[in-house]
């Protein structure tokens, strides 16, 4: 059944999103024992992967019902090769005696994702020459990704990683040449913000998760409870950015554009801007992780924990800086704005990383807090509490 203008996320498509950000906890047990700069480059890659599956089902859904018939039955199968691609992870990149087959699982379970898609996509299309054309057009450069996962499953190491890289290249350049040669049709901009913004806050509820992953036992210990409240209000920082910041007059100026521009921004604004929010929400998640085992592990010793690595430092406040960056593209494809705090909430992290790189785990997680405490207060009083008015999404 294809939807109308008026459809909304439905309870089987976020149960889907939560099966999804299942594998992105995945991704961060494969990058945090140890996190060293080339776990964090192979978990970048297997978040390309990941994000590219979920877009591609999000825009499915958006074209006809996941919840019904067929498309149901096919996107239930879905969730089984994500939820199968996510017990492999952490062995995605390690090979011996027990993970050998891990990269080649990790890798058929990609293919039978995006092939069930292109399936499903057809079916769904079914009388529309035009989407049926952008399909064969995405699915012939799609297939050629394959063989650069098959063939870095196989040979591992270096091999792997370059690759594995060129898939991701490949997918992420196959969608934008469709989106520009031939277009995909957004059939209801209500659905697709929604699902957007349903997997992101389900993205920073891991966030907290990752409070207790960090602290294991020795959370009733004061730096360690301290820590975790400064996580929670990192965290709702970030909800407010976006939820409360940002997205109402994007997700407004989304609907009022005209349909062809309607396409292109969903795919600018959604598809792609988004990855930098769900990515950086991820790292943020890894380096408050760290910066909990740390406070663990350097009890009674060092009451506000070492210093943090480069690494773990770098994953912290990187990953605040990535989902800045994604706000900013956010609202730069949909309101075609960018507010002056939102510019200096990308440089502000940056001057203050090699001072947090000093500073023991508790406090380099409490500078950045209060700077994003700071970001939020300066936003509210400046702007308003709904950030962007309606007026200036209405004058796109």
């Amino acid at each position: 059944m294809l939807t109308e203008e008026t459809h909304r996320a439905t309870s089987f498509e976020i149960f889907f999103d939560l099966v999804f950000i299942f594998a992105l906890t995945r991704v961060i047990a494969f990058m945090g024992h140890p996190p060293t700069p080339l776990t964090v480059a192979q978990g970048l890659i297997m978040l390309l992967l990941l994000w590219n599956s979920w877009t591609s089902y999000t825009w499915l859904g958006n074209q006809a019902r996941a919840d019904l018939g067929l498309i149901s039955a096919g996107t239930t199968v879905a969730m089984g090769a994500i939820f199968v691609a996510a017990l492999v992870i952490p062995d995605a990149w390690r090979r011996g005696a027990a993970t050998v087959d891990a990269p080649l699982t990790l890798a058929l379970a990609y293919i039978v994702l995006t092939a069930l898609h292109l399936t499903l996509y057809f079916f769904a299309a079914m009388g529309d020459r035009r989407l049926r054309t952008t399909l064969r057009l995405y699915g012939s450069v799609t297939a050629l990704a394959w063989i650069p996962l098959i063939l870095g499953a196989v040979l591992g190491g270096t091999a792997q990683a370059l690759l594995w890289s060129a898939a991701v290249v490949i997918n992420f350049g196959g969608g934008l040449l469709t989106s520009a040669v031939s277009g995909w049709q957004l059939r209801s901009p209500s659905h697709f913000t929604e699902r957007h913004g349903l997997v992101l806050i389900i993205a920073l509820g891991e966030s907290l998760f990752s409070v207790g992953a960090g602290a294991g036992a020795v959370v009733t210990h004061w730096p360690v409870r301290v820590a975790a409240l400064l996580a929670f209000t990192a965290t709702v920082c970030l909800w407010w950015c976006y939820f409360k910041s940002s997205a109402p007059a994007a997700a407004e100026a989304l609907g009022r554009a005209p349909t062809e521009r309607r396409n292109q921004v969903a795919v600018n604004a959604y598809s792609l801007a988004h990855f930098a929010l769900i990515a950086g929400v991820i790292y943020l998640a890894l380096g408050i992780e760290q910066v909990l085992e740390h406070l663990a592990h350097d009890q009674p010793r060092h009451v506000a924990g070492t210093p943090l690595d480069w690494t773990s430092t770098l994953a912290l406040y990187g990953g605040v800086i990535l989902y800045h960056t994604g706000r900013v593209l956010f609202l730069r494809f949909t309101i075609r704005s960018t507010p002056p705090a939102q510019l200096v909430a990308l440089g502000v992290p940056v001057l203050l990383l090699p001072v947090a790189r000093i500073l023991p785990a508790l406090a380099a997680l409490g500078l950045l807090t209060a700077f994003l405490v700071a970001l939020v207060c300066y936003e509210r009083l400046s702007r308003g509490e709904q950030g962007p008015t309606a007026d200036e999404a209405a004058d796109v």
